[in-house]
């Protein structure tokens, strides 16, 4: 890369700043924020969370990797975000390139462009990104001197859709698999850059950790379907494993974590106490993808909210997690962080509450130190049969229970999740979700003896997704998903005596449609998604830049020469014998068992949680060589001191 290539381009930027939306947000600086000598680098990397800076800043994936990477010697990392469109034309205009708000540095310059999808919405924004950085927009047309464009997140699981325009992806953990990258390319560039980007391609596809979509040719049937997913060139792997980091004491990130300049989704500081998920519930992809369970041990959170708080300043610590209260030490966690910050009144909390995980001594250690917020629980399907089918192993009974402390211990409002078009769905199961409802204000108003109280309803469309036991199953289409939420919302209107107190929440059908299209998609739907990006489309997970209409017409219009539609994509039910896209990619579940999920799914057959019972034989644990990590370790918080408990200077952190 030219010397020249990657200086700042920020006066040219400043210029344009006066003239958009909250240019603060380009600017930088933030507290924690990393920037290193780029001469003194040999590898550099450019991380994007391709969405804009109030979504993308708080992601603990790229914070994490920004931070791992700046701790080596010789390696830099730098962050870019998805930029406005009024901000888009004007660099167009201007001629200024994506650029890292780190330095300012074009993007281009960088060694990796590394991108993280939790969301399949961001493709448009990818794109977006590559154009404006003057890297090419397919992998076959870039030079050796453009960056290696890598995809990571829980999208990165199923990368066929944007399998021509990135040049690698990597499924699982990034932590060690980026040091891994660093070194191999590192290696490359010593050497000369032998054989050029191919020649590094290929060292990166022999890892057997890192796939290369070009090195794969795949094969159709006539009526549309798969026939094979074949390597075409020797040494490279049929199958690409995925990463994951075993001990996450180890992994002890972010400990600065970056505190924004612009207001964000997420104003705190956020604590990862456990990774993965055992309860199997048959819709959820991270819980499926994220396994085994690896917990991260009670004295190694408390060092990092400790350190934390001090490199922030933030007023509140989320515990992060797919199933928090599922912690095996969850009661002593929430009582000594609490006990532990009693005076400094931070708050804490749980983003995600199971229904019977939660008890009350847990809720009254997370809102003893002020904010009583209202509280979550997702029972995810409205009648018990669907939640048979989905094996969210709730009882009615149970939320009830759970609801009826709550509301008798002084909470007012609670939000129950749902979601709308999962398999085997009629009608009346997402009607018996008004009744729930109901019987929740009822309970409310019996213990609390106030009227006072709200409970929000909130529904989401039900998207399949690759590597759960859904897979295969159909997608309710738009039309039918309104229909059923419509019929939903008259019968909670239509309710006199309680429907005032009950909220109602949802999204059309139509965004789901589209997620499951880029979800379960192969490498077909890369022209619709570069068609929609031609025609102006941006930012798709936001309601008011998204537009169904251009999705579907470009879609049309790009799909027709194959033969397949939308539909067939979407709504359409998958065989056993059906080669799926994402077969070649290892996310270290047995096909095989998730298909028997999928077959007691449909005959309601729920399955208990391996953490507690004996194996199912997923398969990720004799693949990973590995044992379910659970504590409990018996460890308590202290003997971290109680802080202002007299002069000495052990009350800062650890007891000396």
């Amino acid at each position: 890369m030219p010397a020249e290539a990657a200086e700042s381009v920020f006066p040219q930027l400043e210029a344009l700043l006066p003239h958009v939306q909250k240019p603060i947000q380009y600017v930088g600086g933030e507290l924690n924020s990393t920037v290193k000598d780029w001469n003194s680098c040999d590898v550099r990397w450019a991380l994007m969370y391709p969405d804009a800076y109030e979504v993308g800043l708080p992601n603990q994936g790229v914070q994490i990797l920004y931070e791992v990477l700046n701790e080596q010697e010789g390696v830099l990392a730098e962050r870019t975000y998805s930029v406005w469109p009024d901000l888009e034309a004007l660099m167009r205009e201007h001629r200024v390139p994506q650029f890292t708000v780190d330095s300012h540095r074009p993007v281009r310059a960088f060694d990796v462009f590394g991108l993280s999808f939790s969301t399949e919405l961001g493709y448009t924004n990818m794109l977006t990104a590559l154009d404006l950085a003057g890297i090419p927009l397919e992998s076959k047309d870039r030079g050796i001197d453009d960056p290696v464009v890598l995809a990571g997140g829980h999208a990165a699981f199923n990368p066929e859709p944007i399998a021509d325009f990135i040049d690698a992806a990597v499924i699982g953990d990034g932590e060690q698999a980026v040091l891994d990258m660093t070194r191999i390319v590192r290696a490359w560039k010593a050497e000369g850059r032998p054989g050029g980007r191919e020649e590094l391609l290929f060292r990166l596809a022999k890892t057997g950790g890192v796939y290369i979509p070009a090195f794969y040719d795949v094969e159709y049937l006539p009526d549309g379907r798969i026939a094979r997913v074949v390597p075409n060139r020797s040494g490279v792997p049929w199958r690409v494993s995925k990463h994951t980091v075993m001990d996450l004491d180890e992994w002890p990130y972010p400990k600065q974590p970056l505190v924004p300049l612009a207001e964000t989704v997420h104003e705190r500081m956020s604590v990862e106490i456990f990774r993965g998920c055992t309860r199997g519930c048959r819709f959820c992809q991270a819980g499926m993808i994220t396994r085994p369970v690896r917990e991260r041990s009670i004295t190694g959170i408390g060092e990092m909210v400790d350190k934390g708080l001090k490199a922030t300043g933030f007023e509140e610590v989320g515990l992060l997690s797919l199933s928090s209260a599922d912690h095996s030490e969850i009661g002593d966690i929430a009582k000594g962080l609490a006990d532990r910050y009693e005076d400094d009144k931070i708050g804490l909390s749980l983003p995600s509450t199971r229904v019977d995980a939660f008890n009350i001594d847990l809720a009254n250690e997370l809102t003893r130190n002020g904010r009583r917020s209202g509280l979550t629980f997702a029972p995810e399907g409205g009648s018990e049969r669907i939640r048979k089918v989905i094996n969210k192993m709730v009882s009615e009974d149970d939320l009830i229970r759970t609801v009826a402390t709550a509301y008798g211990n002084g909470w007012r409002q609670v939000k129950l999740y749902f979601m709308c078009g999962l398999p085997t769905e009629t009608d009346d199961d997402v009607l018996q979700i008004a009744d729930m409802a109901t019987r929740v204000i009822q309970k409310g108003r019996e213990v609390s003896g106030s009227n006072d109280i709200r409970c929000t309803v909130s529904i989401g469309g039900f998207v399949p997704k690759p590597h759960t036991p859904f897979q295969w199953a159909p997608q309710l289409s738009a039309e039918e998903t309104d229909a059923r939420l419509g019929k939903l919302r008259d019968k909670i209107r239509g309710d006199k005596k309680y429907g005032r107190s009950i909220g109602f929440r949802y999204h059309d059908g139509k965004p789901g449609i589209v997620e499951g299209l880029l979800s379960r998609g192969d490498r077909r739907i890369g022209a619709v998604i570069r068609a929609v990006y031609e025609d102006g489309g941006r930012f798709d997970g936001w309601r008011e830049h998204f537009s169904y209409d251009r999705w579907m017409a470009c879609a049309d219009k790009a799909l027709a020469p194959f033969g397949v539609d939308v539909d067939w994509y979407t709504t359409r039910e998958r065989t056993y014998e059906e080669v799926l896209p994402w077969d070649h990619l290892d996310s270290g579940l047995d096909k095989d068992w998730l298909w028997e999920d999928w077959q007691d799914a449909l005959d309601e057959t729920e399955v208990e949680d391996c953490r507690w019972t004996p194996c199912f034989d997923c398969g990720v644990c004799p693949q990973m060589d590995t044992a379910i990590q659970i504590g409990p370790t018996g460890k308590k918080l202290l003997p971290l001191t109680v802080k202002n408990a007299g002069p000495t200077p052990a009350a800062s952190g650890h007891a000396h």
